[in-house]
């Protein structure tokens, strides 16, 4: 069993943030593929979906934590104690002030570096060896902003376009870590 998880924060104010470009990658996710609806769990404090059979050898579960960012660790760890998942069986999406907009990177076995998410869950985890799919946000409006401004700033228009691309890139990504391995999906896309 596999567990991804796409980070972000709850509420319709945060949807098109940098900050929730996890969310939106589940949010393709589901289009691409035969995943159940999401349904809300409050036992697992997280939004659940999971792929049907005919994607997938094994069951893989979709979630978008109902917690704030900065609390991710709480959901990813209901859900992986529920599910009996193993750290290493985790993949998390999430934004990356480190990437400039239009570029991703699959890693594993990483530190946070910085962001309080990533940080959450390797602290609830005890671990850090578990797959991360991040997606570059950093464009010219970084300069001016603190990071944690930043994040949570909307969109631009002309933005629009290269995020649908990096979104569609990562959820390509998360589907091929599951067809095939980490090592082949970072081969391809790193």
């Amino acid at each position: 069993m596999k567990l991804i998880v796409g980070l972000g924060n709850p509420g319709r104010q945060y949807y098109h943030t940098w900050h929730n470009l996890g969310f939106l990658t589940i949010d393709k996710l589901l289009k691409l593929t035969s995943a159940t609806p999401l349904k809300k769990s409050t036992k697992l404090l997280a939004e659940i979906s999971t792929l049907n059979k005919q994607d997938t050898q094994e069951k893989i579960i979709l979630a978008k934590p109902l917690t704030f960012m900065n609390e991710s660790g709480k959901a990813v760890g209901a859900i992986i104690n529920f599910y009996k998942i193993k750290p290493e069986d985790i993949i998390i999406i999430h934004d990356e002030l480190d990437l400039p907009l239009g570029k991703i990177r699959i890693s594993f076995n990483t530190s946070a570096a910085g962001h309080k998410g990533i940080a959450s869950i390797i602290a609830t985890l005890n671990t850090k060896k578990f797959c991360r799919i991040r997606i570059g946000i950093i464009t010219d409006d970084r300069k001016q902003m603190e990071a944690a401004d930043y994040v949570l700033n909307k969109f631009k228009p002309q933005d629009y376009k290269e995020i649908d691309k990096q979104i569609n890139l990562a959820a390509e990504a998360a589907q091929e870590i599951i067809k095939t391995s980490i090592k082949q999906a970072m081969n391809k896309y790193n």
